[in-house]
């Protein structure tokens, strides 16, 4: 037996493993990094977070991705070569948060990296015949595992795409083996650049957890202080939003779209919700004048009416179901404020540090999850092709040298 066969083998047996997961999502602000103890797995799964921290990505990254983020025509030479730099970057930035917490590598069992998305595409979407769903993430895990020197566990859509879902969400599964709860009806709220959520009902029947992306969360919002306030890459605390006022005309604008209005299961991302999206209703409602704080505070409200859509949806016939709010979104005041005003039905609004996961690092931890069910698991349970959720096994093996 290879001895790196044989390393994984003995980390599957042992009753906890040390995983760190790996999360950089839409909004491009950095890389989460979380050291977790997995002890079990499936429905047997717990988590303890034993470090977390969100390393921010120099203006040197950011541009270099946006060059090729979310376009649907780019530098395939730059493409190429981002694939192999981001995965050794990511592994740098893994050596230096070991160093900082006095961690041996040796100790770790795994990585479980999710790459750089830089384009969605499911079929959906691109409307070509000839093809199916598509995803790609860019952030070699070779390099990672040949950079720390850690068996790294990457590129986990794929398997899902190969199943026939869309690549997306992958929350779900982390979110059925870990928050399912038999007292009470949740739902998992996923604010990051794009807005997902996980329907967790009481019951516990694997065949009714309900997943999707939703729309918009943070991304034009992000993107259009970017544009416009060189020295911000967010509102934070929403204070451009709370000084200005929604408009009536391009609100409605935003909210007209096929795609808010397609049943779920659906996935999207920057490539649909992005500034373009915004002139195009901008022009159609003749909104172009707007001051910058109209401007986001419409798309503030554009945000909670998409997802309190969503939300109200699945809750109409789940009485007090409560909502455990994630991502960058749970930092935007406004943004909870408007989503409890609109989801009256909603028992409580509360964010996972209620269920012991810190908001801000419970992707990076559901990426450990898919990592050590990768690992240690056994056949999926949860498989519901009806709402595109596909009982598969997903994630492919690195070995460091």
């Amino acid at each position: 037996m290879h001895p790196h066969i044989k390393a994984l083998y003995n980390s599957a047996q042992k009753p906890s493993r040390l995983i760190i997961g790996l999360m950089s999502g839409t909004s491009l602000d950095g890389l989460d990094v979380a050291l977790c103890k997995v002890t079990g797995a499936g429905l047997n799964t717990h988590i303890e977070v034993l470090n977390f921290t969100t390393i921010d990505y120099n203006d040197d990254y950011k541009t270099k991705i946006k060059q090729v983020f979310a376009k649907r025509e780019c530098d395939l030479e730059l493409v190429t070569l981002l694939h192999p730099w981001v995965g050794k970057h990511h592994g740098t930035l893994v050596n230096q948060c070991l160093t900082k917490w006095n961690i041996n590598p040796a100790d770790i069992d795994v990585i479980a990296s999710h790459g750089q998305t830089i384009y969605h595409c499911p079929q959906s979407q691109h409307n070509h015949k000839d093809f199916n769903n598509g995803t790609l993430q860019i952030g070699d895990s070779d390099q990672i595992a040949v950079t720390t020197g850690i068996t790294t566990i990457g590129d986990f859509r794929q398997k899902h795409i190969a199943a026939g879902g869309e690549g997306a969400p992958l929350a779900v599964y982390g979110d059925y083996l870990y928050f399912s709860s038999a007292a009470e009806n949740r739902i998992l709220l996923n604010m990051g650049g794009i807005a997902n959520l996980t329907y967790l009902p009481k019951c516990g029947n694997a065949s009714a957890v309900f997943s999707s992306d939703i729309g918009p969360g943070n991304t034009i919002m992000d993107a259009y202080v970017q544009r416009y306030f060189c020295d911000m890459h967010y509102d934070n605390d929403a204070a451009l939003a709370k000084a200005g006022t929604q408009n009536k005309l391009l609100l409605e604008a935003l909210c007209d779209d096929a795609f808010i209005n397609l049943s779920m299961p659906k996935t999207t991302g920057p490539e649909v919700f992005n500034l373009a999206y915004l002139d195009t209703a901008q022009t159609r409602s003749n909104t172009h004048n707007l001051q910058h704080d109209d401007i986001m505070a419409t798309l503030n409200a554009f945000t909670a009416h998409v997802i309190s859509k969503a939300i109200n949806e699945c809750v109409k016939n789940a009485p007090n179901c409560v909502v455990y709010a994630s991502g960058g979104g749970i930092h935007n005041p406004l943004l909870m404020e408007q989503l409890q005003a609109f989801c009256p039905t909603v028992k409580a609004f509360k964010n996972t540090q209620a269920l012991g996961i810190d908001p801000d690092a419970k992707e990076a931890v559901l990426f450990a999850i898919l990592a050590n069910e990768c690992l240690a698991g056994e056949q999926q349970h949860l498989n519901n092709t009806t709402q595109g959720i596909a009982g598969v096994t997903m994630g492919k093996v690195s070995f460091a040298d």
